[in-house]
């Protein structure tokens, strides 16, 4: 389904812009009407909209995030499958891609990424605790919020574990990130996502993925045949501490890692504590597909509207929508995970230091005053009498000092004649 600026969705959700477009679905950015909020909406792509196949997936990434709600998994508000389309309604999230925040600068220290692993691991603990296996974690799918928070999002893969026993499907996932089993068709558990995550902390460390090969399938198997390699290997200054974390969380098989996300993060903070880490607080991306559409005000108007009627899908032009159409963004501003580099700023931001104190916006300089100047004034009763009496006085005093500088001081001596 084609959808424009203007564009109602279940006559609800107005569509405001496009923020990203993926493989499978593309993501705006949307107005709830009825609750007078912003919103994400990830509407599936139209020739995935007739396929069984996807729409299973699409239906189970909404069921499983309904039956989440944890402060580091997005939060998802509403799903429809009704027609020809299915959108998934999200929290909207105002900062970028962990993929973003690489692009932009590079590995991270060691404080750094314990920081981004802590809150991406937390998430995936909430979706193993409810028995979940996510199935896609890479750092495209590791978003952070305007407020620095790390989410977990996309769980178009989901499977409970009670359902992944047995693997029949193809390979799907990305490949970078892909566990042994996902691969060989082993049965999946918790261990396969921290494989994924383990993956994902060997790039944050290194700035790259450990496999290579000349086909995605090459690159798929060459896991069933090496392990992951140190990430001191590549980058020098790693802990030894987060090379085994690495190894443990990436073993080939599944019984030698850690059971699951909670496991992971108990050994992640053993080892921050042992390194005594510092505190950090994880930046926000300054490129980003969403920081990019963020700029931009709404077009629809943010008041809540009463109850919908039954209508088009497209909103009538009496709607609070604005009547100028804004263009949609480039293509290349459209894709949430964009293929190659992200487009840098100008100037590239500092690596990952602890980001400075925010200062209050600097206040425009105040206009400079004219001093008020009290005038003197001698034409009072009281001054006139008192500058009467001066003026005698230096009158006097002149007249004194003349005669006593003049005849007063000085007189004739006579003259003292030597007998």
């Amino acid at each position: 389904m084609q959808l424009a600026v203007g564009d109602s969705l279940d006559n609800r959700y107005v569509i405001d812009r496009p923020i990203a477009r993926g493989g499978m679905a593309t993501v705006y950015r949307c107005v709830d009407t009825r609750l007078g909020r912003e919103v994400a909406a990830k509407v599936m792509h139209e020739q995935f909209v007739h396929d069984p196949v996807f729409r299973d997936r699409f239906r189970r990434e909404a069921r499983a995030m309904a039956q989440l709600s944890h402060p580091n998994l997005v939060n998802v508000y509403d799903f429809s499958a009704q027609g020809n389309a299915i959108f998934l309604i999200m929290e909207l999230i105002t900062g970028g891609t962990l993929r973003e925040l690489l692009d932009e600068r590079g590995p991270m220290p060691p404080h750094a990424a314990a920081s981004v692993m802590r809150g991406m691991l937390t998430g995936l603990a909430a979706a193993h605790a409810r028995g979940l296996i996510h199935r896609d974690i890479k750092p495209d799918n590791v978003l952070i919020n305007a407020d620095h928070r790390v989410k977990l999002a996309d769980f178009g893969l989901v499977r409970a574990a009670a359902e992944a026993t047995h693997s029949t499907d193809q390979i799907v996932g990305t490949v970078s990130y892909l566990s042994p089993e996902q691969v060989d068709g082993s049965p999946m558990t918790h261990a396969s996502d921290v494989y994924s995550a383990g993956i994902v902390l060997f790039e944050l460390l290194t700035g790259r993925t450990p496999f290579a090969g000349d086909t995605p399938i090459a690159h798929a198997y060459a896991r069933l045949r090496g392990d992951v390699p140190p990430p001191s290997a590549f980058i020098a200054g790693v802990p030894k501490l987060f090379d085994e974390l690495v190894a443990t969380a990436t073993a080939r098989a599944p019984e030698d890692r850690f059971r699951d996300a909670t496991e992971f993060l108990h050994a992640l903070d053993d080892v921050a504590e042992a390194l005594r880490l510092p505190a950090y607080t994880v930046p926000v991306p300054t490129n980003s597909a969403a920081t990019r559409a963020a700029a931009h005000p709404t077009n629809v108007d943010m008041r809540p509207s009463p109850a919908p009627e039954e209508g088009p899908q497209r909103a009538p032009a009496a709607a609070n929508v604005a009547e100028t159409r804004v263009a949609t963004p480039r293509a290349s501003e459209e894709r949430l995970f964009p293929e190659g580099q992200a487009q840098m700023p100008a100037q590239a931001p500092p690596a990952y230091h602890a980001p400075a104190q925010q200062m209050p916006p600097a206040q425009p300089p105040a206009q400079p005053q004219k001093p008020r100047i009290n005038p003197v004034t001698n034409r009072g009763g009281v001054g006139l009498a008192v500058f009467v009496v001066l003026a005698f006085a230096v009158i006097a005093a002149v007249a004194i000092g003349g005669w006593w500088f003049g005849s007063g001081n000085y007189g004739q001596v006579p003259p003292l004649i030597a007998v």
